[in-house]
């Protein structure tokens, strides 16, 4: 009997026949008695086909299946269409993706969105795994599924439940953690069965009533959600063992839980919790950690035992406001950056005025760790260093970081004018937007940095031992009177990628093992040796190696040398570790090689480390040449950009590869006759300056002109990068073969191509041609005015995209018309009219610009928004350093590092 693979092509399906042809009998061999697992192999889909086509006997009897939901996802589909049919007997399907990694050691999510209908035919299915998939929405087939026991339903990305769920009696295990959870269905307390649910890392903010319907429930796990406050049914859970109940935002709990017969463990860490019943405060079961208890919310007193719940007052800023208030009463605040801010009630004694500032990220501002990677940029929050009565949360937007296998997320602070790091925890609301959670007791800057895993102890006088939490084998010994003084010393591990160092070395056997990094506070020695344990290199044992091959580097700050202190220590070999003796921390590392002059080579290799390979871009708007993009980016994403970017820009080849550190200060010179069209912030010289971040964009787009005759012939220029700030005096123009010879600082130089202007188009170079209106000003002084020059450089960069524009900013559709049919042969004509019509009704009414900035934003064109964004933030600080001249500053404090004459330009949003 044939079987067809519905859904696939032709040709797909003739593929997966022959591909599965060979691996007909190697499927065969894989039905262990009842059990058929195809997640570990590649092809599973396709030898599922097959043996559904042969229906040899014992694949009736089969009641465990396991495919890979790495699947493609048309042979995954086809695949599981032959299930109900071919494994009536089955019992548990698993579909979980997750087993795959990238490069980087992060999960990788499954390609499943959806399920067949007919999966809802499978009458014996008690088990279904679905986690770490795609799903937006649970499957219509599992609801049919009437002898489902466990579903498992983590890490997708599911906005909400099915009230339908509620209808399936013999469910007894739910999990739907790390989803996008922001409600329940009230037909989830049906659920009578129900013993264990999972729905920690989600959005929810409030429970229905109906959940204390499940009277069965014995573990409950609510962990990281927003929840305010519980519903009072919880306390008819009888069967309750187990809640969990950290970090979310409660401030009272229901009396009903201290009367929970069963319960074991109640853990409400992390929480806005002022009183909870007394029953509960001395129950050795019940953590509750990070809570503000014992403090009272302020207002009248209330009757004896009535329970007080103050409400918890919100915030939402938009973009023109930098400061607002906090009371005593506490309040929960949301920037328009995405930072979000709880201050708990009592956590301002007095009512005090907060300002807030995003600063763009260079290296005074973001002090960065030889192996750091920045996530975000720079908050600063004022008054600096004024101590709150309670800690105060703080989530700041990041990006993810690449790699998270022994490394960890933290947010970096100053404190008593030195910097120090902050334990985060990060929570993911959508793909791709996550934030890092910490708690603060005074404000300051805050940035979130990506590190290897720190390890620290405190040392007594007594002796002690340090030990790496990612790497086994790892650690340091403390032998009694090493200190005099319990002195806090601290441990990281670097891993070295043996490919890239076989690659420097051009020697195959070539080794090291991981880098390690100690530090101490107090005395810079110890009184006695301390003992530290390596592993050798990866592939050498302690029975078979060379001495004469076997180095130990060490390197002391500031210096940049790496020392072969082999012959200084006495190296303690066993079958798998180096132990050696040391007084004073620094970096150590272990080498196998039969190089002789290892320190230089070991200096090369810990920089290519800390080198990022990226490639430079310069791209020019098809529709508007003028506007000119400039990105850096690691050379891994090129290919994914520019297929993204070609649809509306043009322009050559990117550069050769170029090695840069993290925060290494760059900038693009534009030379040939091509200059920067409008002052910038970030514009020196005409020079545009960029500092590069690993993990942040790094582009920039600007407006270029020339003053050569366009009319004549196309302008052929280009644009240079060189390493380093803008000199004193810029790099003059010179032949590329010189700059490759000679120059150390230049990185790369790409052309651009001002085309010849038409005769039409020579006519409207001057936009202000044939225009009459009256001065106009959009803003003010202090936040930044647009001026009639500015609108009229923004109607020149629009082009066919103004309707859209103009819908955004309120115009009806009906004067659109008007417009379109009064100028309908000038296309200028109708962008001027259509802006300035606009802007002479809003002339003087607050928020006219950011209006006009989001309309640009929601019509996709952000470049012409962050013009304007940039035009605006100069006029913001020529106001300002007016105000300074004239005596007039208010005095306010500059950041950590940054000098009054040296503060830096903050961040278009």
């Amino acid at each position: 009997m044939a079987v067809v693979a519905e859904g696939l092509e032709p040709a797909a399906v003739a593929a997966t026949a022959e591909d599965a042809a060979d691996a007909a009998p190697r499927a065969a061999l894989l039905l262990a008695g009842n059990r058929l697992n195809l997640d570990l192999y590649p092809g599973g889909c396709r030898r599922l086909l097959r043996l559904c086509a042969e229906r040899p006997p014992r694949l009736q009897l089969v009641e465990f299946l396991r495919l890979s939901a790495h699947e493609d996802p048309r042979l995954l589909g086809a695949a599981l269409a032959q299930v109900p049919h071919s494994l009536p007997r089955l019992r548990s399907l698993v579909l979980a993706g997750g087993q795959r990694r990238d490069a980087l050691g992060a999960c990788l999510r499954g390609s499943l969105t959806s399920l067949p209908a007919g999966l809802g035919g499978l009458a014996r299915l008690a088990h279904l795994d679905l986690s770490f998939n795609s799903l937006e929405a649970l499957p219509n087939c599992v609801l049919h599924l009437r002898g489902l026991d466990a579903l498992l339903l983590s890490h997708n990305r599911l906005p909400e439940l099915p009230e339908a769920l509620g209808a399936l009696p013999a469910l007894t295990f739910l999990t739907a953690a790390h989803n996008h959870l922001r409600t329940l269905p009230p037909g989830l307390g049906a659920l009578s069965t129900l013993q264990c649910l999972d729905l920690s890392q989600n959005l929810l903010s409030t429970l229905p009533p109906e959940i204390g319907g499940l009277s069965s429930l014995a573990e409950l796990n609510l962990a990281s959600n927003r929840l305010q406050s519980l519903p009072a049914s919880l306390g008819a859970l009888r069967s309750l063992r187990r809640l969990v109940l950290h970090s979310n935002l409660l401030a009272s709990v229901p009396a009903g839980l201290a009367r929970l017969p069963l319960l074991a463990r109640l853990d409400l860490r992390d929480n806005q919790l002022r009183d909870v019943p007394p029953e509960l405060l001395d129950a050795p079961f019940v953590r509750l950690q990070g809570n503000p208890l014992g403090t009272a919310p302020p207002g009248p007193p209330s009757s004896p035992g009535t329970p007080v719940v103050p409400e918890m007052p919100s915030l939402f800023l938009t973009s023109d406001l930098d400061s607002f208030p906090v009371t005593p009463r506490g309040c929960s605040v949301t920037l328009a950056c995405g930072v979000r801010l709880q201050f708990p009630a009592g956590a301002a004694a007095t009512p005090i005025t907060i300002q807030y500032r995003l600063w763009l990220p260079e290296p005074r501002l973001a002090p960065l760790g030889p192996h750091d990677a920045l996530l975000s940029a720079v908050l600063e929050l004022q008054p600096h260093g004024m101590a709150f009565q309670q800690d105060v949360g703080l989530w700041l937007l990041c990006v993810p970081p690449r790699a998270r296998r022994c490394r960890e997320v933290v947010v970096r602070t100053v404190d008593n004018g030195s910097w120090r790091d902050l334990e985060a925890h990060l929570e993911e609301e959508a793909p791709r937007r996550l934030w890092a959670h910490c708690r603060v007791p005074h404000f300051s800057c805050f940035l979130v940095v990506s590190r290897p895993v720190s390890d620290s102890c405190l040392v007594p006088p007594e002796g002690g031992m340090l030990c790496s939490s990612g790497h086994a084998g790892i650690k340091v010994t403390f032998p009694p009177g090493a200190t005099e003084e319990p002195r806090r010393v601290r441990m990281q591990v670097v891993r070295v990628a043996a490919r890239e160092l076989r690659a420097l070395l051009g020697e195959p056997g070539a080794a090291v093992s991981p880098l390690l990094c100690l530090s101490q506070s107090g005395p810079p020695g110890f009184l006695q040796p301390v003992t530290v344990q390596l592993p050798l290199p990866p592939g050498v044992t302690g029975l078979g190696l060379d001495r004469a091959h076997l180095h130990l580097l060490y390197r002391a700050p500031p210096a940049a040398t790496w020392d072969d202190i082999t012959a200084q220590v006495a190296l303690e070999l066993t079958h798998l570790y180096a132990r050696f003796q040391v007084t004073h921390f620094s970096w150590y590392w272990l080498w196998y090689t039969t190089k002789t002059c290892v320190g230089g080579l070991a200096r090369k290799a810990w920089e290519r480390l800390r080198l990022h390979r990226v490639n430079l871009l310069a791209l020019q708007r098809r529709r508007d040449p003028e506007q000119v993009l400039l990105q850096c980016l690691p050379c891994n994403k090129v290919d994914a950009t520019l297929k993204r970017l070609l649809q509306r820009y043009r322009g050559p080849e990117p550069s050769d590869t170029v090695d840069m550190f993290e925060g290494e200060k760059f900038f693009a010179a534009f030379e040939g006759g091509i200059e920067v069209d409008a002052d910038r912030p970030d514009c020196v010289d005409g020079r545009v300056c960029f500092v590069f971040y690993s993990h942040l964009k790094n582009v920039k787009e600007v407006y270029v002109t020339t003053a050569l005759d366009r009319e004549a012939q196309a302008v052929r220029g280009q644009v240079s990068f060189y390493r380093g700030t803008v000199p004193a005096e810029v790099p003059e123009e010179a032949a590329a073969a010189r700059r490759r010879g000679t120059d150390g600082l230049w990185m790369a130089t790409l052309p651009l191509k001002l085309p010849r202007l038409q005769g039409s188009e020579a006519t409207q170079q001057g936009p202000g041609a044939n225009l009459s209106l009256a001065p106009l000003n959009l803003g003010d002084a202090e936040s930044g005015f647009l001026t009639q020059s500015n609108l009229l450089s923004v109607a020149g960069r629009l082009g066919p995209d103004w309707p859209a524009v103009a819908l955004h900013l309120g115009v009806p559709y009906r004067e659109l018309q008007r417009i379109q049919h009064r100028f309908r042969d000038d296309l200028d004509g109708q962008i001027r009219h259509m802006l300035f019509s606009w802007a002479e009704r809003h002339a003087g009414q607050p928020g006219a610009v950011e209006l006009l900035v989001h309309a640009l934003e929601q019509s996709d064109r952000r470049d012409v928004a962050e013009e304007v964004r940039a035009v605006l933030e100069l006029g913001r600080h020529k106001y300002q350093d007016g105000i300074r001249r004239t005596g007039l500053a208010s005095g306010r404090p500059t950041p950590p590092g940054a000098s009054a004459s040296q503060t830096p330009e903050p961040a278009q949003a």
